[in-house]
């Protein structure tokens, strides 16, 4: 596992255990990642408690609880997508915080003409509200999900620090 995620992943993990908070994940493109760096920091069970992988559409629907017309009308690499995302992680984990993440990793975008690289991030909870924020990493699939990874968790901890 990357040194440099896990290390994200624990200063993440330090701010929601600060709080006294736990995280739920809700994964397309990074294919569980994020949960996975969440689990290398070690003291895990202490502020992560389950992760959704949903990469198809089916199952962002079937897992999440994502509308059906929120995809045909937005695609799953959009804000309305990733906001729902949010919300389905903590309905069906019932923990105060989570995070989804949904883009295009490569080698090809979106049908709609979104490039490869592009990715949609939200977190939600009772401590940080509802944010979502797009971005672009360049680079092979491998390394936009590294980079998505990475963004994903320092986001969390930003907005967990920035919390009253």
């Amino acid at each position: 596992m990357d040194q440099q995620l896990v290390a994200v992943a624990k200063q993440a993990g330090n701010a929601l255990k600060a709080k006294g908070l736990k995280l739920s994940t809700a994964e397309s493109c990074t294919g569980g990642w994020v949960s996975m760096a969440l689990c290398a920091a070690g003291d895990s069970g202490d502020f992560f408690t389950s992760g959704f992988i949903t990469y198809t559409n089916s199952a962002k629907v079937r897992l999440l609880r994502v509308e059906q017309a929120t995809l045909e009308r937005h695609t799953a690499v959009s804000e309305p997508v990733v906001c729902e995302m949010v919300q389905g992680a903590l309905a069906a984990s019932g923990e105060q915080v989570a995070l989804a993440i949904s883009g295009y990793a490569g080698p090809e975008g979106g049908a709609d003409g979104t490039p490869a690289g592009s990715v949609w991030f939200a977190w939600g909870g009772e401590a940080i509200g509802l944010c979502a924020e797009k971005r672009h990493f360049d680079g092979d699939s491998e390394s936009v999900i590294h980079q998505a990874a990475l963004f994903a968790l320092t986001r969390l901890t930003q907005l967990l620090q920035a919390a009253g």
